[in-house]
């Protein structure tokens, strides 16, 4: 008896193992997907991956048509308090993204603005407002800090344009220097591409 059960139990387990076996992928698949579901890092890792593709390449409207000029305005503060409006900022190209730490596709496109930012960051012809949507600011900086990023950090402090921002993360804009929209977009792209690197060349000599 003893010999039989341990055949049915050697039986069981061979079934067992067949079993796992053929649906190896299925289990894999479904660990993957928790793991997006529920780990922000293993999803702002896989937006990357996207980005390399070349098919999320930030680009500027050719358009520079006066009906897109922006009308309505804001304010915003510095990480020191300092208070300033977007309409101070005409004359100078500005590239404005609405972003939070905890948000995986904002974290996933930051590194490309980091490296646009480092291409331009000496020019007085531009302006780089990241604007933080975290609820306290300093959860922004302690980002910024953690993952030595140099571009400055914002806080809207009155109500945004919803044709600028609709509460969509992240949001990108780029004004030309007549305060004219030449890109809005919603959710996460390469800025470190050099068509967008060359293209906002061109909009700073114009």
């Amino acid at each position: 008896m003893t010999g039989k059960n341990s055949d049915e139990k050697q039986s069981k387990q061979l079934i067992n193992l067949k079993m796992i076996k053929k649906n190896l992928s299925t289990i894999v698949f479904l660990i993957f997907i928790a793991i997006l579901l529920f780990s922000p890092d293993a999803k702002s890792f896989l937006i990357k991956q996207l980005m390399f593709t070349g098919l999320f390449n930030a680009e500027i409207s050719s358009v520079n048509s006066s009906d897109n000029i922006l009308r309505n305005h804001f304010d915003f503060k510095d990480y020191e308090g300092n208070v300033k409006n977007t309409a101070d900022l005409k004359g100078k190209v500005v590239f404005i993204n609405f972003w939070a730490s905890w948000c995986p596709p904002c974290v996933a496109e930051f590194p490309s603005i980091e490296k646009f930012h480092s291409e331009f960051k000496n020019n007085d012809k531009i302006v780089f407002l990241m604007i933080n949507m975290d609820d306290n600011i300093a959860t922004g900086k302690q980002f910024l800090d953690k993952k030595k990023y140099s571009l400055p950090i914002f806080q809207a402090v009155s109500a945004v344009p919803q044709e600028i921002y609709s509460s969509s993360l992240p949001t990108t804009v780029v004004l030309d220097k007549f305060g004219i929209m030449r890109l809005h977009h919603e959710g996460f792209a390469n800025y470190g591409g050099k068509k967008f690197n060359l293209q906002i060349k061109q909009l700073l000599e114009e």
